[in-house]
Order: C-alpha cells, then sequence, then structure tokens
C-alpha cells in the first residue's frame, strides 16, 4: 500500500468502498431519510475511518471474527482520535474545548472546575454521561478503573457540534494540577499518565498567571516526555492576559529555563506558541496561534487514517499468511492421512490373504487328486499342488524358527 501517499483521500475512499463491495461485506441499507442524510453529511475523513472500523467490526465477517478462528486477536481502530489537555487549574483548557466547538459543555472559570477526566466528544444528540457509562462508551478506557476512585470522576459530554474537525476528535480534560497540600480523590498523576499511552495528542498549557511554573505541571510532563515525546504540544494560553509584550517575554522565559532544567526536555526546536480564545470586543496586540493548533489537530487526523489504512493492509496480510500457513498444514495432514490410509489397506489385505492361501491349502491338502484332477485338469492340480506345498513348507520353516527363537530367548 505505498501507493497509499501519491493518492488523495477521496481516491483512497473510492478504492477502500470498492473492495469492501467485491469481497461482499457491504450490506443493503434500507433505512430512511436520517440515514441517507447523515451518509451525505460525512466528510471523507468521516467515512474513511468509519468504513475501516467497519471493516474490523462487522459480526459476520468482519476482520476481528476472522481473525478469532485463525488464532489472531486483533483491535479495531478508533473512529477519532483523542487529545489530552493538561496543565494547572484556570489554564484555559476547558476554555479552548468550548472555542473549539463553539458550544459551551465545560464550565470555566478562575476556580477549579474540571476535578475529574471529562471525555468530550461528538454524537447525534446532547447528552452527559458519568462513571461506568463512559467506560461503556469508550471500553478501550476500560483498564482505567483498575485505579481506585478514578471511575466515580468520569464523565463525558456528548455535543451536536460539527465545527472544525471535531466530529473526528475526542478531548479528554484533565483536572487542573496544583501544588501543596491539595489532596485529589485519586492518584491524578497515574491516571493522566496512563491516558497519554492512548492519546494521539497532548496539548500541555502554560498560563501566564502566577502557575505556569507548577512542579506537578512539570514533573508529569517529564514522565510524559520520557514516553511519548513526539505526542506533547506547548502552549502559552491566555497570553492576551500577560500584559505587554515584555511581559510576556519574562513570562516564556521563566517557564522555557524551568524546563530546560528537566533532561528530557532540554532540547532543540524547542516550540511554545502563544494562544488565547479570540475576542473581537478586545483589543490585543499579541499574536495568536490558536490556529496552528486546529492545524495539529487536523496533520494528526490525517496522519491517523493513513496510519489505520497501513494497519488494515498489515493486518489483512497476517490472516493472509495465517490462513496459508493452516490450510497448508491441512494439505500435508491430509496426504498423510492418505498414505496411511493405504498402508492399513495394504496389511488389512495381507491380514486376509495369508489365512485364506492357509485355509485353500488345507483343504487341497485333504482333497483327493481324482476330484482336483476333475476340476482343474491334469495340469492344474499339479500346478496347485507345487505352489501350495512351497507356500506349506516356506509356512513351517517360518513357524520353526519362531518356535526356536522363543525358546531361546526364554
Amino acid at each position: 500500500m505505498f501507493f497509499l501517499s501519491f493518492l488523495s483521500f477521496s481516491d483512497l475512499f473510492a478504492c477502500l468502498a470498492a473492495s469492501f463491495v467485491m469481497s461482499g461485506r457491504v450490506k443493503s441499507r434500507q433505512g430512511g431519510s436520517s440515514a441517507v442524510l447523515e451518509q451525505a453529511t460525512l466528510s471523507i475523513n468521516e467515512r474513511i475511518l468509519k468504513e475501516c472500523h467497519t471493516l474490523y467490526t462487522d459480526s459476520d465477517k468482519g476482520l476481528v471474527r476472522i481473525a478469532e478462528e485463525v488464532g489472531l486477536n486483533l483491535l479495531a481502530p478508533r473512529k477519532k482520535i483523542t487529545v489530552i489537555l493538561i496543565g494547572n487549574h484556570s489554564a484555559g483548557k476547558s476554555s479552548f474545548i468550548n472555542w473549539y466547538i463553539e458550544e459551551h459543555v465545560q464550565r470555566t472559570g478562575v476556580a477549579i472546575e474540571t476535578q475529574g477526566f471529562t471525555f468530550v466528544t461528538s454524537g447525534r444528540k446532547r447528552e452527559s454521561l458519568t462513571g461506568n457509562a463512559t467506560l461503556h462508551l469508550y471500553p478501550h478506557f476500560k483498564p482505567l478503573q483498575e485505579i481506585p476512585g478514578v471511575v466515580d470522576y468520569l464523565n463525558t459530554e456528548i455535543s451536536t457540534s460539527k465545527q472544525k474537525k471535531f466530529s473526528l476528535v475526542t478531548f479528554v480534560d484533565t483536572p487542573g494540577l496544583v501544588d501543596g497540600d491539595m489532596k485529589y480523590p485519586f492518584d491524578v498523576n497515574e491516571s493522566i499518565e496512563w491516558l497519554g499511552e492512548l492519546a494521539d495528542l497532548i496539548f500541555v498549557f502554560f498560563d501566564p498567571i502566577g502557575q505556569a511554573l507548577c512542579k506537578r505541571t512539570l514533573n508529569l510532563v517529564e514522565q510524559l516526555n520520557i514516553r511519548h515525546p513526539e505526542r506533547l504540544r506547548f502552549y502559552l494560553s491566555k497570553a492576551d492576559e500577560a500584559g505587554t509584550e515584555s511581559d510576556r517575554q519574562r513570562v516564556m522565559m521563566q517557564i522555557v529555563q524551568e524546563l530546560c532544567k528537566r533532561p528530557g526536555l532540554n532540547k532543540t526546536g524547542f516550540d511554545m506558541p502563544t494562544i488565547y480564545i479570540p475576542n473581537p470586543n478586545k483589543l490585543v496586540r499579541c499574536v495568536n496561534q490558536i490556529e496552528d493548533v486546529c492545524k495539529d489537530i487536523e496533520k494528526t487526523i490525517n496522519q491517523t487514517i493513513q496510519n489505520t489504512l497501513n494497519t488494515l493492509e498489515k493486518d489483512c496480510e497476517k490472516i493472509a499468511q495465517i490462513v496459508d500457513k493452516q490450510i497448508e498444514d491441512d494439505n500435508n495432514a491430509k496426504s498423510y492421512n492418505l498414505r496411511a490410509s493405504g498402508k492399513g489397506i495394504m496389511f488389512m489385505l495381507l491380514g486376509l490373504i495369508i489365512p485364506l492361501m492357509l485355509i485353500i491349502n488345507f483343504m487341497v491338502s485333504n482333497a483327493s487328486r481324482e476330484l482336483l484332477v476333475s476340476l482343474l485338469g491334469e495340469n492344474g492340480a499339479d500346478m496347485l499342488r507345487f505352489y501350495l506345498v512351497t507356500i506349506s513348507s516356506d509356512f513351517v520353516t517360518e513357524a520353526q524358527d519362531f518356535i526356536c527363537f522363543s525358546s531361546c530367548y526364554y
């Protein structure tokens, strides 16, 4: 599938849909106008990821079920990328999510508003879920329940927003991180580190209002950087509240100096764009690079689609290799069984012929010559007696040898 990089996503989807139809995996859909409308409103990227997901999860001929039948475990690809936002409290994480989806789903304020983990995703209707319902919606996050106390602080906000690329993104808003005697009802560091293993992007927000150098945040970022440095993105949030340009420069220098003290974060090419929520009623001279965040998300979505298609190809090759190996083993087993059956039939015939010849020999030996001559003629009777005498003598010789061997052995 190396040619995929030279094709547009529309061409990729056309090829994928064609192969899906040829393999018989596309089922006839007799839905109403709502299903047709939903299909028409899906973007090309959404349709590609959705069809790839269906290829894996189809109950009759899905790759997951086929793989199970041949003894291989496969995981269905996710239909959305996961973006985790971490930072100290009041760093603008919830405000960014509200701005991105253009809907107020997360509470914002100076106080600690987000005390648990909130999954913000798109859906057909506005809905809020808590606890185990969140894990049911995201089964790949179920191991998170092994961390004591975290299940009670899981929430999901389902929005109908179609803004930007939100239909392909799941945001994870994390608790605000603070130093000192602040106690969390669960191990927040372990939880965020575990989520970082499944995330496609990890946004770290540093705000310029006194909490940018939070040690808990820096320690957590350092741990995440050890495992997945390519997923981390650093932003100076609320840059419009940092005062003058010189104030912003001093804040960024302090943050960079603190980060450079950490061995894993001291690297070349360090970038920290300044972002803030646009407000048309507020005149700000600071450069706002928040659109670069959107471009980064879109770039990750495109890369995820390519990775999903590559994974689809590799999984199909794995299944094909296992099937070919099993067919080869089955053919070898058939050949072996056929040879074994032939040998069995041959030995069975020998086992029947020898007693039969002995019986015939016994009957001929006891029959009179006149009877044999009358039945077979002179030549036939002499020939029969000649061969039967030879067989009888050989049998007697073998029997004597066996008796001698047995007597010597015992």
